[in-house]
C-alpha cells in the first residue's frame, strides 16, 4: 500500500468518524420503507452508521448457508452502491455488517436488524431468517441517483424486528404452454427472492406438451415435448403451422432446485393428471381410454382426452413418473393437478366402468360414479407419493370427488373452496383467478397499449386487498391456510419480457399479502415504496407495468 492509499483510507475513516457522531451528511441516506414492509421499524435517538468502502461483512458462523449469504450481501450491495466490501471472520467497531444465528429467536423465519454507530447486525433463528433481512438492508439501499460514484451511505440509526404471516409464500409458471429458457427460470426464482418469496411451484406438463425428461418414459419429452402449430389469438382458426417445443433435461432441473434452494426457494413440480396430459398420451396412446391416435394440442382449453383410470398399466406409468419426479425434486409437496378432467370418455369406457363396479364407486350427494372414480385415482396416488415420504397438492377440483382430508389444496376457482376445504380440515393455498392470476390483464382500458392476455381485469388494488384468511374463518380452520400464490399460465406469453411485464408490480402487492398482517397494510403507502422498488426492476432490466399505478 502506498502513501497516498494510506492517506485516503486514513481521511475516509475520519470524516466517516465524524459523520457518524453528528449525523450530518451530502451522502445518500437508506430508507427501510421497502417492499414488503417490515413488521415494526424503530428509528433510535442515536447515531446513525456510514456504510463505505472500509465496511466489513463479518459472518459469525461457519455454517455452510451462512457463508453463502455473506456473499450474496457483497454481491447485492455492489450492485446497488459501486460498493465492493471485504468479507470478514472478525469484527471491527464502526465499519462492520455482522451476520449471525441467534437460537433465542422465536420465529424460523424472522429476523432482527439493529444499526448504530457501531455498525449492522441482522440476526435470526435460521439462516433462512437472516438471509431475509439481507434482503431489506439490500432495498433499503436503492438509490434514485445511482450512476454516480457511491463513496457512502448513511443508514439511520434503528431497530427492525420482522417475520413473515404465511410460511407458503409462493409464485407460479407454467412452462407448458410456452416454454421458457434455463436461465429465465433462474430469473424468475431471483425476482421472486426479491419479493421475499419461499416456494416456485413449476408447471412442467399439460396437453400444450411435456416438458421434464422421465428416462424411463423417453417419449414423453422426445414426442410429447413438442407441437406441430400454434393457435393465433384465443382459438382462431388460424395458426403459424410451426412445430414448438422444448424440454428441461433432468440435470437442468436439478440445477434449478440447487439455484432455488441456495436462495432458500422450495421448487415444487406439477405434474397435471388424470387430465392436460395429451402431451402424454401423444407418446404413448395405449394410456388412453380409446387408444387414439392423439396430437399434442395447439389450442388452449379442456379436452375430453385424459388417462383411463380402468388401466394398471396407467398407475405403473404414473407411479413410473412420480418416482423419477421425486428423485429430482425434493420438495415436502408433489402437485398432481387434478383440475379440469373431464370425465367424457370414462363414461364410455369398458375398463373404467369395471373399475367403478369392483370398486363400487355408486353415486355419492353430487358426485357421480365417475367423479368418484378420480377420487379413486387420487387416493391411489396420493398413497404412492405417501409411501415415498410426500405430501400431495391438487386444485380445488379434487373437492369434486370424494378425496382425503391429507390432500392440500389449491384454491384457484375463487377463495370458496379454499375456505369451505380449511374447514373440513385440508391444509390450503389460496390463489384464487380473482385476485391471483397474474395473466389477466391489469387495467380495464386494455384494448390498446397492452399485450395481450386473458381477458379478465385484475387491478392491483384488487391483489393487495386480498386476505387468504378472512376473519369470518374459525381459528381452527385459519390454520390450515398455509398461504397465497401469484400463477402465471402462459397460452398468451411468447417472451420473457411479457412474464415480467404481467408479474410486476403485482409480485409486489402480492409479497405484502404473503409477509404482513393485514392491519399493517396500506394500498397508498405500498405504493409510494413499490415505486422506489421499480427503481431496481429498471437496473435489472426487467420490463414492469408502469402503468400499473394509474388510477
Amino acid at each position: 500500500m502506498n502513501w497516498l492509499t494510506c492517506i485516503t483510507c486514513l481521511f475516509l475513516a475520519l470524516s466517516t468518524q465524524a459523520v457518524a457522531q453528528n449525523g450530518n451528511s451530502e451522502w445518500p441516506k437508506a430508507d427501510y420503507q421497502v417492499v414488503p414492509l417490515p413488521s415494526r421499524i424503530t428509528l433510535l435517538q442515536k447515531a446513525d452508521f456510514v456504510l463505505n468502502a472500509q465496511t466489513l461483512i463479518v459472518v459469525g458462523s461457519d455454517n455452510v448457508d451462512m457463508q453463502r449469504n455473506g456473499r450474496f450481501l457483497q454481491q447485492y450491495i455492489e450492485e446497488e452502491t459501486g460498493l465492493r466490501l471485504s468479507l470478514s471472520s472478525k469484527v471491527e467497531k464502526g465499519r462492520s455488517i455482522v451476520l449471525r444465528l441467534n437460537q433465542k429467536m422465536v420465529e424460523p423465519e424472522g429476523y432482527r436488524m439493529t444499526v448504530d454507530k457501531r455498525g449492522v447486525t441482522i440476526e435470526g433463528m435460521t439462516p433462512q431468517g437472516v438471509f431475509y433481512g439481507i434482503q431489506t438492508l439490500r432495498k433499503s439501499l436503492v438509490l434514485p441517483d445511482k450512476g454516480q460514484e457511491t463513496v457512502a451511505v448513511v443508514l439511520p440509526a434503528a431497530e427492525i424486528t420482522d417475520a413473515p404471516r404465511f410460511s407458503y409464500r409462493g409464485m407460479h409458471l407454467d412452462v407448458a404452454r410456452h416454454f421458457f429458457s434455463l436461465d429465465f427460470v433462474k430469473q424468475y426464482i431471483d425476482m421472486m427472492v426479491l419479493h421475499n418469496m419461499n416456494t416456485f411451484h413449476w408447471h412442467l406438463t399439460d396437453d400444450q406438451g411435456w416438458r421434464m425428461e422421465i428416462k424411463r418414459y423417453p417419449k414423453l419429452a422426445e414426442i410429447g415435448g413438442w407441437r406441430n402449430y400454434t393457435t393465433l389469438g384465443r382459438n382462431s382458426d388460424i395458426d403459424d403451422g410451426t412445430r414448438y417445443g422444448g424440454y428441461y433435461t433432468q440435470q437442468e432441473m436439478k440445477e434449478i432446485v440447487q439455484y432455488a434452494k441456495e436462495r432458500f426457494i422450495t421448487v415444487i413440480p406439477e405434474i397435471d393428471m388424470p387430465g392436460h396430459m395429451l402431451g402424454a398420451l401423444t407418446a404413448y396412446p395405449e394410456l388412453g381410454c380409446t387408444g387414439g391416435p392423439y396430437e399434442v394440442e395447439g389450442h388452449w382449453g379442456v379436452f375430453d382426452d385424459i388417462l383411463c383410470a380402468g388401466k394398471e398399466e396407467t398407475f405403473r406409468f404414473v407411479e413410473g413418473v412420480l418416482e423419477e419426479v421425486m428423485d429430482i425434486f425434493p420438495s415436502e409437496y408433489i402437485h398432481i393437478g387434478g383440475d379440469e378432467a373431464p370425465r367424457t370418455r370414462w363414461e364410455k369406457c369398458p375398463l373404467c366402468q369395471e373399475r367403478i363396479r369392483k370398486e363400487h364407486l355408486t353415486a355419492k350427494g353430487n358426485q357421480s360414479p365417475e367423479a368418484r372414480l378420480q377420487g379413486y385415482f387420487t387416493k391411489r396416488v396420493e398413497a404412492f407419493v405417501q409411501s415415498k415420504g410426500r405430501k400431495l397438492i391438487g386444485w380445488d377440483e379434487l373437492l369434486d370427488s370424494d378425496v382425503n382430508p391429507s390432500a392440500t389444496i389449491m384454491s384457484w376457482r375463487g377463495v370458496d373452496g379454499g375456505l369451505v376445504a380449511s374447514e373440513k380440515g385440508h391444509d390450503v393455498i389460496m390463489s384464487p383467478t380473482s385476485h391471483c392470476y397474474f395473466n389477466f390483464y391489469l387495467v380495464k382500458d386494455y384494448e390498446w397499449g397492452e399485450p395481450y392476455a386473458f381477458a379478465e381485469v385484475i387491478p392491483i388494488e384488487k391483489t393487495y386487498s386480498f386476505d387468504p384468511a378472512p376473519a369470518s374463518l374459525s381459528e381452527q380452520a385459519k390454520k390450515h391456510i398455509l398461504g397465497a400464490q401469484g400463477n402465471l399460465w402462459s397460452e398468451y406469453i411468447h417472451y420473457n419480457s411479457e412474464a415480467e411485464y404481467q408479474v410486476l408490480p403485482r409480485m409486489g402487492a402480492l409479497s405484502e399479502v404473503q409477509w404482513m398482517q393485514p392491519s399493517q397494510k396500506d394500498f397508498k403507502a405500498w405504493v409510494e415504496r413499490e415505486r422506489r422498488l421499480t427503481l431496481l426492476y429498471n437496473r435489472k432490466g426487467w420490463a414492469f407495468a408502469k402503468h400499473a399505478f394509474k388510477k
